[in-house]
């Protein structure tokens, strides 16, 4: 590592330690020419995600997006904010633990439902009202009526 004092290219480890949420780690160098120190900071490289959208576009994977749309589905609700920032988390991990460098809207989409279905049922509905763009109410009341039977099953 390039000290940023004297520009000599070689210094040492002094201490090491995981940033953040233990994606990054901090470590604090010494230069062997000069002797200062100074900190680094290590950064786990991700690959860039691809979404194709449903007219086929594609564009960058925005982790905000997922957020806000759970945000939406979730507004006036008892679900807590950190919850969601935990099941926003968990969808960009799996999405980068997948071999698959593109995803569609709709692979996403199915993931969020899945996760809002178990935290809060009326925050599912609201997103898949949205995300399976209910035309009329009967496609609404058969959403309603799958999901009722899904909750005697269990």
């Amino acid at each position: 590592m390039k000290c940023p004092y004297c520009g000599y290219l070689d210094s040492k480890v002094i201490d090491s330690r995981p940033a953040e949420d233990g994606a990054t780690i901090r470590r604090r160098r010494e230069c062997l020419a000069c002797q200062k120190r100074f900190t680094t900071y290590e950064i786990m490289e991700r690959l860039p995600l691809v979404v194709i959208k449903r007219d086929g576009s594609r564009q960058a994977f925005d982790k905000m997006k997922v957020m806000n749309g759970m945000l939406r589905a979730c507004e006036k609700r008892p679900v807590p904010l950190g919850k969601l920032e935990e099941i926003t988390d968990e969808i960009e991990n799996e999405l980068q633990s997948a071999l698959e460098r593109e995803i569609s809207t709709k692979e996403i989409g199915e993931m969020v439902m899945s996760r809002l279905k178990d935290l809060d049922e009326v925050a599912y509905v609201r997103f898949a009202s949205v995300y399976r763009q209910f035309k009329d109410i009967n496609t609404f009341m058969d959403e309603l009526t799958k999901m009722l039977g899904d909750r005697e099953k269990n």
